[in-house]
Formats: structure tokens, C-alpha cells, sequence
């Protein structure tokens, strides 16, 4: 049986983040997102490699190199994985790492934030009461293009006119705003390994972005890599500030908490699972199309 084309994007990312990311730890057989010191991280991270089956990496990056490549790889999947069912979500998408030096305020729900900025740059009594932590720059955004016209039109009739006053406010008509912003749909926070304060910076741009919105909110994600269940829970758990958090290898890592002697690492992911709060890294192109 031929392999479906989404499963074949999900395997190609997985060799990529084998060949360049996960491998063991420089002398040792412990595998690079696993913490030495706790024996169920340790397995698991064994369990999920006997299971992804491809050639790791035999010298692993660590800290920032890991993240950046982690989250290039994520974002590499996501694009091409969104292309696949683009017919169910049709417009002009856009996923990208770089964003530019006013981060969020680039987009049209947060526009707004790099005037308060200027003016908080200016007058420094405002900043030291106010804060100045607006500007984010999320590991990966995904934008969509206002909609001309000519393309609103082209369906059914003509549905809107430039010489009447309807629909004049939208962000999603680009005739609306003489400089169209790109409309912020989707943050993700992706983490190769979770620590308890990688889980507090994610929390703090989630309250961020639903806070200073001018509109609507984006979807709010968080990707990891971590194999130790009760760490995945310091950002799945609760709802609120994300929207869900997706695994990289949730598959492979559920079969080998089930077949550990980890029970309650099982047991935790069940709970995430069947709360609603965790996913796997297939289900985002889905869950951004709703």
C-alpha cells in the first residue's frame, strides 16, 4: 500500500530532524531532547527512536542551534503539508521563521503596538509603568494576504462595489486600507526540549497576542520534541492561554510510554490526549484550515 502524501511529509521530517538534531549525547547513549537525569526521559527518548527508524545525527547540536533547527524543520513541514489541503482553505498563505525587527506589529490586529512603542521610547516615566514587552517575534507565523476585489468578485456575481459604503471596515479587503497589512493568522512557539521557564515564555507571548489584539486572535500553538510526558504537560495542561500543543512524534512517543515501564508517563499522555490538549504535528495543517 502506497503511503499517503501527508505521511510521506511527516517521514521526511522526521529524517531531517534525525540527521541534524536527535542523536546521542557526545560519549554517551543518552539521545539529545532527553534529561540525563530523570530515567523515564531517557527511555522514552530511546523508545521514540527505535520507533521514528531513520539514521541519527552523530553529533547533535544543543541549546539555540537545536531550537533554530527544530524550528526550520517545523515550519518546512507545515508549509508543505498546508499546500496539500489548500483547496479546503483557499487564500494567499504565508509561513515563515524571520519576521521583521517590529515582530507582531507588522501584522493588521497589531499595527497599532509599534506606535505605542515610539511613544513609550520617547517618554521612558510611561514605559517603566506600562512595560514594553509588545513587540514579539513568534518562531513561526502564518499570515494570509488581504483579498482584492477582483477575486471577492470573481465568484457568484459581483459581491461588493467600490462606489458603495459595504464592507469598508474589513481587514480582508485590500481596497479597505491604503497600505494592506498582512492579517496574523496562526503564532507558534516551538521548543525541542520543554523546561518549566521555556513553558512560562510561551504562556507570556500567548497572553500577548490575545491582550494587544486589535481583532481577531490567532491561533495559538506550541510544538515540541520533549519526551518526558509531565514536561509536555507544563504547556498542554490548563486551557486558556494555548490553543493546543502538538508533538513532533506523538505516535512513536505513545508507543513507547505504553510499552515502558512508565506507566504514569502513559497514563499522562492519555489525559493530554483525550483532554483535548495534545496532538500530533500532522494534525496542525487540519486544525489551521478550521
Amino acid at each position: 500500500m502506497t503511503a499517503s502524501l501527508l505521511k510521506g511529509l511527516r517521514t521526511e521530517y522526521h529524517r531531517k530532524i534525525c540527521c541534524d538534531i536527535f542523536g546521542h549525547r557526545g560519549g554517551t547513549v543518552i539521545f539529545s531532547n532527553a534529561d540525563n537525569s530523570s530515567k523515564a526521559s531517557v527511555d522514552l527518548a530511546r523508545g521514540m527512536a527505535d520507533r521514528i527508524c531513520q539514521p541519527i545525527c552523530g553529533n547533535p547540536p544543543s541549546g539555540q542551534l537545536a531550537g533554530s533547527l527544530f524550528t526550520r524543520y517545523t515550519k518546512e513541514f507545515l508549509d508543505e503539508s498546508f499546500k496539500l489541503i489548500q483547496h479546503i482553505r483557499p487564500g494567499e498563505w504565508s509561513f515563515s521563521t524571520s519576521q521583521s525587527r517590529i515582530g507582531i506589529a507588522s501584522f493588521h490586529q497589531y499595527e497599532h503596538l509599534a506606535e505605542l512603542k515610539s511613544v513609550l521610547d520617547t517618554h521612558t516615566e510611561l514605559k517603566a509603568a506600562l512595560g514594553g514587552d509588545y513587540l514579539i517575534t513568534p518562531d513561526i507565523i502564518v499570515s494570509r494576504s488581504p483579498v482584492n476585489d477582483n477575486d471577492i468578485n470573481g465568484h457568484g456575481g459581483q459581491v461588493v462595489s467600490e462606489n458603495e459604503s459595504i464592507a469598508t471596515l474589513t481587514p480582508l479587503r485590500s481596497s479597505n486600507y491604503e497600505k494592506s497589512c498582512e492579517i496574523l493568522h496562526a503564532s507558534i512557539s516551538c521548543k525541542w526540549t520543554m523546561r518549566s521557564d521555556r513553558a512560562q515564555n510561551t504562556r507570556t507571548e500567548a497572553l500577548n497576542l490575545v491582550r494587544n489584539r486589535k481583532g481577531r486572535t490567532p491561533c495559538i500553538l506550541a510544538v515540541t520534541f520533549e519526551p518526558l510526558p509531565s514536561r509536555i504537560a507544563s504547556i498542554a495542561l490548563g486551557t486558556g492561554d494555548i490553543d493546543c500543543t502538538y508533538h513532533g512524534a506523538l505516535y512513536e512517543l505513545v508507543d513507547a510510554a505504553k510499552s515502558s515501564s512508565h506507566s504514569d508517563s502513559y497514563e499522562m499522555l492519555q489525559l493530554l490526549i483525550q483532554g483535548r490538549r495534545l496532538r500530533d504535528i500532522s494534525d496542525i495543517p487540519f486544525d489551521l484550515a478550521i
